[in-house]
């Protein structure tokens, strides 16, 4: 079952103990801002390959610019049979707008 979070339920359930924060958008978009913590598994490489980019033992927040890719990343997560699967509502833009820090990149991952 996935479960939506607010942001500051995230900044709290991160602040608890650890929590894997996946950031399913391109790079572009990563490299512009994300979630402290967060690592990026682009939506394509996720829906290729779950088992080898999610860890079964923790609990994963899906992220995205506004919720929808997250959403349906977490979707294919739950079928996929993860438990404790949570998306982002509003993702990196309602996190932002709720005065919670981005980090941004410079330079390319692929670098």
């Amino acid at each position: 079952m996935v479960h939506t979070l607010t942001p500051s339920e995230l900044a709290d359930l991160m602040a608890a103990g650890p929590v894997d924060v996946v950031d399913v958008r391109d790079e572009n978009e990563w490299l512009s801002g994300h979630i402290p913590g967060a690592r990026l598994v682009p939506l394509e490489r996720l829906r290729a390959d779950p088992d080898a980019a999610l860890d079964r033992a923790t609990t994963i927040v899906f992220v995205c610019a506004k919720g929808v890719r997250s959403m349906a990343a977490a979707k294919l997560a739950d079928r996929f049979g993860y438990e404790h699967i949570h998306n982002l509502d509003g993702g990196t833009k309602g996190w932002a707008g709720a005065g919670l820090p981005l980090v941004e990149t410079a330079t390319s991952l692929a670098a």
